[in-house]
């Protein structure tokens, strides 16, 4: 068992400013990775607009990547038990490759 002093020790102080605090709105993300990284560009989309900006783009190593993915499956499920099965809509197909193998969420 740890002490109260090795908690502490293993805790992280995370700050949070006022500008990150109000978020991207994104409903498109696309992701592409290589061997050493992955890379997921957050888009936000219009209906009718053929041309949409990157909004953010975070870079990840593959072993953050598969935490996240973990991270996301669980709260994902969390989430469905309080508040039912989220819908899966239609996939949107995207005309446009950054390079490398994509996948879009």
């Amino acid at each position: 068992m740890e002490s109260n002093q090795q908690q502490e020790q293993n805790q992280l102080n995370i700050e949070l400013t006022e500008e990150i605090a109000e978020g991207i709105y994104s409903n498109l993300a696309i992701i592409t990775h290589s061997n050493a990284e992955f890379v997921i560009d957050f888009v936000a989309t219009m209906p009718g607009i053929p041309k949409a900006k990157v909004k953010s783009r975070i870079i990840l190593t593959p072993q953050h990547a598969k935490r996240l993915m973990k991270a996301l499956t669980d709260n994902v499920k969390k989430y469905e038990q309080v508040n039912g099965m989220i819908k899966d809509v239609e996939q949107v197909a995207i005309p446009m490759q950054f390079g490398g193998p994509t996948a879009q969420a």
